[in-house]
């Protein structure tokens, strides 16, 4: 006989050999959790209808999980803007207004492997798109091999903590207690300033070793970056101000409470696809007068509608005006071979992701219903609430356990595995230190899941650049010239790796870096602006109701006689 507390470790360590031997990570938390579940049910910790909230669960809450669908649309969004050579025209006009500086381009590989983390959010396609543009010029111009191969294995691995990451929109779905849920909103708001201190940080790190080694970093002679002035501004500007509208058409709306994740997410893949017409040989003259009278109509409408009383009708014409053209740039992209093909590419690699996540997803959901059956959560509780030091030792030990299952897990598997059972000690133990920032209990009880969650997606980017198990490092290896070796690109990334290790004990030793732009709870007062509903006082006895003519009418849903008679 199996006593009761020995279940949730047993299932923590069957897990384990499961995936050491191999077997899909989906169909090992299915069977995992289906064989526990048979135990259970024969040792008589619950009966057979335990198991029927597997199903429940699956259906309400991975099948009609209207969050989810913000995973296809980032998706696609990124498939697309991968293979419409965006990445390789910033690349490239960045790297010539910057090369003249010792380390101008790994400042310039820094600042586009930001930008396009906002918006693609794919690590595969950033590490290999910009290895691809940018390594053979940091070859040519004497860049240390160590140094070129880190700065773009880990300006890749951006996109995991730049919004709007895919990390960040499974965190929020897995990060819920029965008191608090970190939204996407919140997790989006909360990233915004790690990621940005990150960026300072790989761009200090170039600067110093700039100065240290400046032989490591040359300058890039005068004669081979083409013209300057306004014409390398101005290809600057023309790859900048489209990602710039693209990021705030997918963060800005949602941020601003104008739409949701999934509304975002799809304005995210229209506008994608528009951005790669646009930017492709075919798209003629015609076509751009289109887009151009859609830009007018939106911004016409946009003014309208902010600062014109009773211009409802204008507005809705504009707007009419604007789906008109959408309609007709969508049609047009169709028609075009090239992007058509690149769409149809795009549309295979979302459907790949989204599957497996869903497939993940309901075995995760299996193990965990019969994980909480066995008491589970009680088990993980305990075991980290025996941790000495407090908050600190939690956070100590939660982020070397992750640093170290990143080395054989990926960010999803963590994510859907790990994150459920920790979401609800750390609400308990990280949510008494923020509430002084917050102000009221409720307020940090939803900021300690996101300053969290935020803390774990910090430390899941350095999943990607583990030696020798890296993805971003097997990117790069796939893509580099024969001349670049595997030592170097290891030894390379062991800096990055040490700078994205100091950011998660930044945002661990400073959460007002997450918790800048949370809003604030009123810990008690009611400022202007907050909806306050007072309780009536009762009175003290309350009448009593009268049985016979006063007595409300039931409702009666039977067929009149009438109606039976006919």
């Amino acid at each position: 006989m199996i006593p009761l507390e020995m279940m949730p470790p047993l299932m923590f360590g069957g897990l384990v050999v499961f995936m050491l031997v191999g077997f899909p990570v989906a169909f090992s938390l299915l069977a995992v959790g289906l064989f526990f579940g048979f135990i259970a049910i024969a040792e008589g910790f619950f009966g057979v209808p335990f198991l029927q909230a597997v199903p429940q669960r699956i259906f309400g809450s991975v099948l009609a999980n209207d969050l989810l669908l913000a995973i296809p649309f980032f998706t696609f969004m990124g498939a697309v803007l991968e293979k419409c050579r965006l990445a390789e025209d910033m690349l490239d006009s960045m790297g010539r207004l910057f090369g003249g500086v010792r380390g101008g381009l790994g400042y310039s590989v820094i600042i586009v492997g930001f930008i396009l983390g906002a918006i693609t959010g794919t690590v595969a396609a950033q590490v290999i798109a910009m290895a691809m543009i940018s390594l053979p010029v940091m070859m040519r111009y004497g860049y240390h091999m160590r140094y070129a191969t880190g700065v773009l294995a880990a300006s890749g691995t951006i996109t995991q903590l730049v919004p709007p990451s895919l990390v960040l929109v499974v965190l929020a779905d897995q990060l819920k207690t029965q008191t608090a849920a970190a939204d996407v909103g919140s997790m989006y708001l909360g990233a915004w300033g790690p990621s940005l201190v990150q960026i300072g940080l790989f761009a200090l790190y170039t600067f110093v070793l700039s100065r240290i080694k400046p032989e490591w970093l040359p300058p890039a002679p005068q004669d081979e970056l083409g013209p300057r002035g306004w014409a390398l501004w101005k290809q600057c500007l023309q790859g900048i101000v489209p990602a710039a509208v693209l990021i705030f058409m997918v963060l800005g709306t949602m941020m601003l409470g104008v739409a949701t994740p999934t509304e975002s997410g799809a304005m995210g893949a229209l506008g994608a696809v528009i951005l790669a017409a646009l930017r492709h040989p075919e798209f003629n003259r015609r076509d751009k007068i289109f887009f151009r009278i859609g830009m007018v109509a939106l911004v016409a409408a946009a003014l309208l509608g902010a600062f014109v009383e009773g211009a409802k009708p204008v507005v809705q014409g504009a707007l009419g005006v604007l789906y008109v053209c959408v309609a007709w740039i969508v049609i047009r992209a169709s028609q075009i071979k090239p992007l058509r093909d690149l769409i149809v590419l795009s549309y295979q690699s979302t459907m790949r992701l989204t599957a497996m996540v869903v497939f993940i997803l309901i075995g995760s959901t299996c193990f965990s219903v019969v994980f909480q059956g066995v008491d589970g959560g009680l088990w993980v509780e305990h075991l980290f609430n025996g941790i000495p030091g407090g908050w600190i030792g939690f956070l100590l030990v939660v982020n070397l356990f992750v640093f170290f299952l990143a080395f054989f897990l990926d960010f999803f598997e963590i994510a859907f595995i790990v994150v459920p059972m920790l979401a609800p000690v750390a609400q308990k133990v990280l949510a008494p230190q923020l509430e002084p920032l917050m102000g009221s209990p409720e307020a940090a009880a939803s900021a300690s899941l996101v300053w969290f969650g935020v803390m774990l997606c910090v430390n899941m980017q350095t999943s990607f650049m583990h030696p020798p198990f890296g993805f971003a490092l097997f990117y790069l290896r796939g893509v580099a010239p024969k001349e670049v070796k595997s030592s170097d690109i290891y030894w390379g990334a062991l800096p990055w790796v040490g700078l994205q290790m100091l950011m998660v004990l930044l945002v661990a030793a400073l959460p007002q870096t997450v918790t800048a732009f949370l809003d604030r709870g009123t810990g008690g007062k009611v400022e202007s602006g907050d909806l306050h509903i007072e309780q009536p006082a009762m009175p003290d006895s309350l009448p009593v109701q009268k049985q016979d003519d006063e007595q409300q009418p039931e409702l009666n849903f039977s067929q009149p006689e009438e109606e039976k008679k006919k």
